[in-house]
């Protein structure tokens, strides 16, 4: 597949995509790993949390249960949103190829980029976006 760039490729992940996975979810709702994805649920998405903690807690946000792994969740992802250093995405890499069925989108959040997981991801049929904000993007672009 393809790194989406342009604003025009934005749009329609944001459009065609409602139902996102945020990996490294926080609880605290200062952090931009749980209001960006509270502003989703806002915004209609369904929101799945991915927090090994707090799904061994049994906590549920946005009317979803944490999970622990993306390989966990049986309804199909149109986008898995990343929250982790740019260091560490490569650590989520097999737990994305291992979802059923593959996410259409894995979305790098502001500041995080890892070339080499994206190109691997990519080569699965995966598009990528890196180092953009789904919320800002949102308000931009729709």
């Amino acid at each position: 597949m393809t790194l989406l760039e342009s604003r025009a490729d934005v749009r329609r992940v944001l459009e065609e995509h409602r139902v996102v996975a945020v990996v490294g979810f926080h609880p605290d709702p200062t952090k931009p790993a749980h209001y960006v994805p509270e502003y989703l649920h806002r915004q209609g998405y369904t929101v799945i949390p991915v927090n090994p903690a707090l799904a061994a807690r049994g906590e549920s946000y946005f009317g979803q249960r944490a999970v622990a792994t993306l390989a966990e969740i049986r309804t199909p992802v149109g986008v898995v949103d990343v929250f982790r250093r740019s260091d560490r995405v490569r650590e989520h890499l097999d737990d994305i190829l291992a979802m059923q069925p593959l996410p259409r989108v894995v979305w790098l959040q502001l500041g995080i980029r890892d070339d080499h997981t994206a190109r691997a991801l990519m080569g699965r049929g995966i598009d990528v976006v890196q180092d953009r904000c789904m919320l800002a993007d949102h308000r931009a672009l729709l």
